[in-house]
């Protein structure tokens, strides 16, 4: 399967790989990502392959080492649409982790279709297309343990897809002077085994 050929800022990146935002600056930071992160409009950008380089060394932080980790994305952004990887005893599937991303990219997408913003309605606010509903409210409601079905209730013009994608546009968008959304995707630590496999690790939906 080739890797996703997109460009994400860090809080995009964050949304579509399931990888908690402190961590994903903590891995660019680290050199991890070599070659896959830019800088455009005062943002760093993780680029191509890159994301799927970015979920797996997340989830190999407790198994390998930096260096070994360092190899393995390295390895992984240089053969685009490789299908697994190789280090020492540890063998990585690549494709079920490229399908997250992917997932990742696909829900990121109908969030952004799904939001309208209209000068004319609450002053610009980003709105669910067709109501008058503020998406980071209902992002808001979320991180603070609201239940889907409880947000239902409240607002019944929305549909459940709606409210997730709500969750999506939120962490990926944050509200302007607010921190990002936090991420509920995570999750237990990443199990080791000779072979990581999808049904192994976190995963990023």
């Amino acid at each position: 399967m080739p890797f996703p050929n997109e460009a994400l800022t860090a809080n995009e990146a964050a949304s579509v790989t399931g990888v908690p935002l402190k961590q994903v600056h903590r891995i660019i930071d680290a050199g991890l990502l070599a070659g896959r992160v830019e800088t455009r409009e005062g943002s760093r950008v993780i680029i191509g392959s890159g994301l799927v380089g970015l979920r797996v060394a997340y989830l190999t932080a407790e198994i390998l080492t930096l260096e070994a980790r360092r190899r393995v994305v390295s390895r992984v952004i240089r053969q685009n649409g490789v299908e697994a990887v190789q280090e020492q005893a540890v063998r990585i599937d690549l494709e079920p982790i490229a399908s997250d991303v992917e997932n990742g990219l696909s829900a990121l997408a109908k969030a952004k279709a799904m939001v309208a913003v209209d000068k004319d309605v609450l002053g610009g606010t980003p709105c669910i297309t067709g109501t008058r509903v503020p998406v980071h409210d209902i992002g808001d409601m979320l991180t603070n343990g609201d239940s889907p079905a409880a947000i239902l209730d409240a607002y019944p013009q929305l549909s459940a897809e709606q409210i997730s994608l709500a969750a999506v546009y939120a962490q990926a968008y944050p509200r302007r002077g607010r921190p990002p959304v936090r991420s509920s995707k995570r999750k237990s630590a990443p199990k080791s085994t000779r072979t990581l496999r999808l049904e192994g690790l976190p995963t990023a939906s």
